[in-house]
């Protein structure tokens, strides 16, 4: 997968979570819509969570091959 697209899919994500979070709060939506809100925020906050560890990885690999260390 091309760093565009991870960069799309995690934007995309963020905006998605954005989404829920002001559905959740406007207090239109019945329980079980807010639990289905909440269990797709929290699959996407993992992908997010998943897909930002990925970078900070590759940044530390960059940084250690270019003879620095990342603290």
């Amino acid at each position: 997968m091309s760093d565009a697209a991870q960069e799309f899919e995690f934007e995309t994500a963020l905006e998605q979570l954005e989404q829920l979070v002001n559905q959740m709060d406007s207090g239109q939506l019945t329980l079980e819509q807010s639990l289905q809100a909440f269990e797709q925020g929290v699959a996407l906050t993992r992908r997010c969570q998943q897909t930002l560890s990925q970078a900070e990885q590759r940044v530390k690999l960059l940084v250690e091959q270019n003879g620095s260390s990342v603290e």
